[in-house]
C-alpha cells in the first residue's frame, strides 16, 4: 500500500462511500476505500430499524426537492442525473426486490438492510475496490493547494489522485460517525456548520409511557401543540418507547419540537380516530358497551385499540379501567372519546446526537459544486452524504442523497 497511488481514495464505508466507490470503479478507476470499523455499513444495518428504508419513491423530482426546503435550489443538477427512478434500477437491476409503503416510502421485500448491504458489497467487489478495515483516518497532508495524501492512526499513508470525503455527520457515534470530519474540513479552510441533531425521538416523563413500550400506531394524527394552539401537525406511524416515542412521524416532528421548546411547555396530541368525530366515536362506543354490559370497560375499549393503550385512555379520562360496562355513565363515555381523539403527552425534550438517526449542519452548500459534487476549495477533494449541511425529514430521504451524492462523486473523480 504504501507505493500504491490509488486513482480515488474513498474516505469512509457508509452508503455514500460505498456507492462512490463502486462508482469510481465501474469508470475504470483504481479505488481504495478506508473504514475505521471492523466491517462496511455499520448504520446502515440499523436504519429503518433494520428494514431500511432505501429512499422515497417520489419521481417527480420537483415535489421530491421540495422535501430538501432552501437547499433543493443546490440538488437539481445531481438529482437530474441520478434521482430515484436512476437508484431504483440501480438496486433492482442487482436483484434487491423492493416494495412501497406508507408515505412512498421504499424498503426491500425482506425487510431486511442486509440485503441492501449486500448489494452495495457486491457492486464494489465487481470494480475490484480494495478495501481497508480498521483503518482510522488522522487528517491529510496538503500540498501545492490540493491534498497529497491521507495520514492512518498507525503511522500509514495513503496517496490518491482524487479524494472521496464521506465519513457522515455526528448521529449515532457508535456506528463511526463521530464527526472527525468537519475538523480536516475546516483546516482545509472550508466553512462549517455547527452539526446539531435535526431526527431524534421525542421524550416524555408522563407515568404511561413506560407501560406503552413497544406499542406501534399506524396512521395516526399527531399534532404538536403549544398553548392550546396546533403548531405543526404529521400523519404516520409512531412507536412509544421507554423514554417517550419515535417512528417516521416523530422523527419528522422533532425538529419543529426542539425549536418550540424554546419558547414554552410544548405537548403531542394524539388523534387515533382522525376520520371520525367525537360524536361518531362516542355512538360506536355507546353501542359496543351495551353490548358487552357485563364486561370491563378496559376490556371493551380493547377492541378498539391495542389492551395497553385502552389503559392509558381511561388513564387519561379519568375513568376506572375495572368498571363495568354498564355502570358507565354518558359523561365518561364522552371523556373516553374525547381522549381518543386527544390523547395528550407532554413533551420534556427531545434526545441528542448519540439518538439522532440524522444531524444538521455540516460543509457549506455555497463551497461544493454539486454538478460534480467537488470542493471549490480543494479542487481534488468530493464530499458526499452527511458531510453536507442538508436537512430533510425521514422517509428515505437520507439515504437517496447518499446515492445520489455517492454516484456523482464517483462518477467525476476519476
Amino acid at each position: 500500500m504504501k507505493d500504491t497511488k490509488w486513482d480515488v481514495v474513498v474516505i469512509g464505508g457508509g452508503p455514500a462511500g460505498m456507492m462512490a466507490a463502486g462508482r469510481a470503479a465501474e469508470k475504470g478507476a483504481r479505488v481504495v476505500l478506508l473504514e475505521k470499523n471492523a466491517v462496511l455499513g455499520k448504520k446502515l444495518l440499523i436504519t429503518g430499524g433494520g428494514r431500511c428504508n432505501i429512499l422515497n419513491g417520489e419521481r417527480d423530482v420537483k415535489i421530491l426537492l421540495k422535501k430538501y426546503k432552501e437547499n433543493s435550489k443546490f440538488l437539481h443538477s445531481p438529482f437530474s442525473k441520478f434521482g430515484v427512478k436512476e437508484s431504483l434500477d440501480f438496486f433492482e437491476s442487482r436483484g434487491l426486490k423492493t416494495k412501497e409503503e406508507a408515505q412512498k416510502r421504499v424498503f426491500p421485500v425482506s425487510d431486511k438492510a442486509e440485503s441492501v448491504l449486500n448489494v452495495l458489497q457486491d457492486y464494489i467487489k465487481k470494480g475490484s475496490v480494495t478495501v481497508i478495515n480498521n483503518a482510522e483516518v488522522t487528517g491529510f497532508t496538503f500540498r501545492y493547494k490540493k491534498i497529497a495524501s491521507v495520514k492512518l492512526k498507525n503511522g500509514g499513508e495513503i496517496v490518491g489522485e482524487s479524494y472521496i470525503l464521506a465519513t457522515g455527520g455526528k448521529s449515532r457515534p457508535e456506528t463511526g460517525s463521530t464527526g472527525e470530519g468537519f475538523n480536516w474540513l475546516k483546516s482545509l479552510g472550508h466553512t462549517i456548520i455547527q452539526p446539531d441533531s435535526a431526527l431524534v425521538p421525542i421524550s416524555s416523563k408522563d407515568a404511561f409511557i413506560k407501560r406503552l413500550q413497544g406499542v406501534s400506531l399506524k396512521d395516526v394524527l399527531v399534532k404538536v401543540l403549544q398553548n392550546d394552539v396546533v403548531q405543526v401537525s404529521e400523519k404516520g406511524r409512531i412507536i412509544f418507547t421507554h423514554f417517550g416515542l419515535s417512528g417516521p412521524t416523530i422523527l419528522h416532528l422533532s425538529k419543529d419540537v426542539r425549536e418550540l421548546l424554546k419558547y414554552g411547555k410544548v405537548y403531542l396530541s394524539l388523534d387515533l380516530f382522525d376520520k371520525k368525530q367525537v360524536h361518531e366515536i362516542d355512538k360506536e362506543l355507546r353501542d359496543v358497551l351495551r353490548e358487552d354490559s357485563k364486561k370491563k370497560v378496559k376490556n371493551v375499549l380493547g377492541e378498539f385499540i391495542s389492551a395497553r393503550l385502552s389503559l392509558a385512555v381511561l388513564s387519561l379520562a379519568n375513568v376506572d379501567e375495572d368498571k363495568f360496562s354498564h355502570s358507565i355513565t354518558k359523561e365518561e363515555r364522552l371523556k373516553i372519546a374525547s381522549s381518543l381523539k386527544d390523547f395528550r403527552i407532554s413533551v420534556f425534550g427531545v434526545m441528542g446526537l448519540k439518538k439522532a438517526v440524522v444531524t444538521s449542519g455540516g460543509v457549506s452548500l455555497k463551497e461544493v459544486d454539486f454538478t460534480t459534487m467537488a470542493s471549490k476549495i480543494v479542487p481534488n477533494l468530493f464530499l458526499v452524504g452527511d458531510v453536507l449541511d442538508i436537512d430533510r425529514p425521514s422517509g428515505g430521504y437520507s439515504l437517496q442523497l447518499c446515492w445520489t451524492t455517492g454516484y456523482i462523486a464517483g462518477d467525476s473523480a476519476r
